[in-house]
This record gives C-alpha cells, sequence and structure tokens, in this order.
C-alpha cells in the first residue's frame, strides 16, 4: 500500500474535523431541543397543578417568571444561520426571550392548548409582523415595533401615555447601519432595505415613554406582569433592555429579568432603582398583557 500524499493527509484532516464538528452541533442542538421541551413541560405540568390558567395574565406570568429564575442568560439564541426559523430554547434566555416565553406560554395556558406545537405557533404570533414568518425581516427586532405590532394583535396595550408618559422621539438605524454586528444581513444584503424601510415607518410614530425622574410615582400604576422595555439614549436604538414586573409580598415593584451583568434570570431591586442605576437608561414603556379572548 502506498503512503498518502501529505496534501492529501491534511484534507482528509480537515474533512474529518468538519464532519466531527458538525455532528457535535447537530448533537448539540438535539440536546438543546430535548432539554427546552423538557422545562416546558414542568412549567405546564405545575401550573396546570396549581390552576395558574384561572388567575389574571399578568399574575400567570409572574408565577411563569419565578419558576425560570436562576435560568442561565445566553445572548443571541434567534440567530443562526440559513433561513429564518422559530427558535426556541429555555435553556438560556436574553432579556427579550424570556419575557417573550413567558407571556406565550400564559397565553396558550389561557387557551388550553398546550403542546409544544401549541407553543411554537404562539412564538411565532408574537414574535413576527402580523404573526407571519417570512424571512428574517418579518421578525420584530425593534421593541418599539413588538409593542406596536402586539397592540394591534391585542395582545398588549401600551399604558404608558394614560400612567403619565411623555412623547419619547427616538430615531431608530442601528440595524440597517451596522449589518456586520447581524449574521443574517452579512449573508443576504438585500435585507437591508427592507429593514431601512421598516425603520422609517417606526419613526414615523409617536411613541411614548416614562423619564427615570418620574418613574417612582408612576410604579403605583405598574402591576405583575407588566412588560418593561426600558428607553435608552443609544443613538439608533429605541431601547436598551426589557424585563417584567413583580410585585412581592411587601408591595414592592420590582424588576424581573434576564440579567447580562449577572448572567442569569432573577428578581431584581424595585424598577425605579433599577433603572437610576444605569446611566444609559432614561425611562420606560409599559406594555400591559391582555387577556386572552
Amino acid at each position: 500500500m502506498f503512503p498518502l500524499r501529505p496534501q492529501f493527509t491534511s484534507l482528509f484532516l480537515k474533512l474529518e474535523n468538519f464532519y466531527s464538528s458538525r455532528e457535535k452541533a447537530l448533537r448539540t442542538a438535539q440536546n438543546k431541543e430535548s432539554n427546552t421541551q423538557e422545562i416546558f413541560h414542568k412549567i405546564i405540568k405545575k401550573a396546570k397543578g396549581e390552576e395558574w390558567q384561572s388567575l389574571p395574565i399578568g399574575e400567570c406570568m409572574g408565577n411563569i417568571a419565578l419558576f425560570l429564575i436562576g435560568t442561565e442568560y445566553v445572548a443571541g439564541t434567534l440567530e443562526g444561520e440559513g433561513p429564518e426559523i422559530c427558535r426556541i430554547d429555555l435553556t438560556g434566555l436574553d432579556c427579550v426571550t424570556f419575557f417573550e416565553n413567558v407571556l406565550c406560554i400564559s397565553r396558550i395556558l389561557k387557551k388550553e392548548k398546550t403542546s409544544f406545537d401549541d407553543f411554537r405557533a404562539e412564538i411565532i404570533f408574537t414574535r413576527y409582523r402580523a404573526g407571519i414568518l417570512t424571512d428574517y425581516t418579518s421578525r420584530l427586532h425593534y421593541t418599539s415595533d413588538w409593542i406596536y405590532d402586539n397592540e394591534k394583535k391585542k395582545v398588549v396595550r401600551n399604558i404608558t401615555k394614560e400612567i403619565g408618559g411623555e412623547e419619547f422621539p427616538f430615531k431608530v438605524s442601528f440595524m440597517s447601519k451596522n449589518p456586520q454586528y447581524y449574521q443574517a444581513l452579512k449573508e443576504s444584503p438585500e435585507f437591508i432595505e427592507t429593514i431601512a424601510d421598516f425603520e422609517k415607518e417606526i419613526n414615523k410614530r409617536q411613541h411614548w415613554y416614562i423619564p427615570k425622574s418620574k418613574l417612582r410615582e408612576a410604579q403605583k400604576y405598574i402591576q405583575t406582569g407588566d412588560i418593561i422595555a426600558l428607553a435608552t439614549d443609544k443613538e439608533g436604538l429605541d431601547y436598551g433592555h426589557t424585563g417584567l414586573i413583580y410585585q412581592d409580598k411587601k408591595g414592592k415593584i420590582r424588576f424581573l429579568h434576564a440579567s447580562l451583568e449577572n448572567k442569569k434570570v432573577l428578581l431584581d431591586t424595585e424598577l425605579y432603582k433599577y433603572t437610576q442605576s444605569v446611566e444609559t437608561h432614561i425611562g420606560i414603556t409599559v406594555a400591559r398583557p391582555l387577556e386572552v379572548k
């Protein structure tokens, strides 16, 4: 038998490493999917056993959110190579997927449709414009757009103005001006123009926020389950963080969120104190979940 030439040996090693890495990534994805479904079914079992579905939706959300305390903070779980698909991961959460999953599990409990497929359908309904997944541009990337679209779908109601909010005159542009940060925009640069068009639409709308100087007084109008978007003064963005409200036994309005700093989901300090602790947070917008009809 003749020995392989060095260039062929190198090629075979590269191919072997490629397929080994691919198989490892596939196993990791399969394990993550299995673990996510296991967590989901544990939540559903506990919720049904304690009849959380009979509670107001905000309180139902509060219980589900508490169940997820301690979950690892993981960014970018919605991103991946190839066409847009509805990715769901309960093993690691960021600030958006945290409130999104809590909201959608609460909604399917209220509908008494609690399979994992029902959960996926609900995620698609809230995550994508008009509830329809087409491609990457159909995802509601900006929080202000998410609130606007889900108010039209009667999922939430933006109560900010009625509890003392002021006009929030931001201009979003970050995604279209910084496509290098988004895998999908690098793979499909033709999406950039579509994203820019959606940004223009967002910028035409009227938006509201409660400045953090007025937040302590406004807290009396906020309740468990309210979705909080923390307004930012960073150029090109609308909000810099999101989370939920949980009113504890002492009546304190606390911020419940997936924390990048703490690397996990936690029940944090009072909302106004948390907002004061971050210089770029200039106030909040409040989206109240609506009962399912």
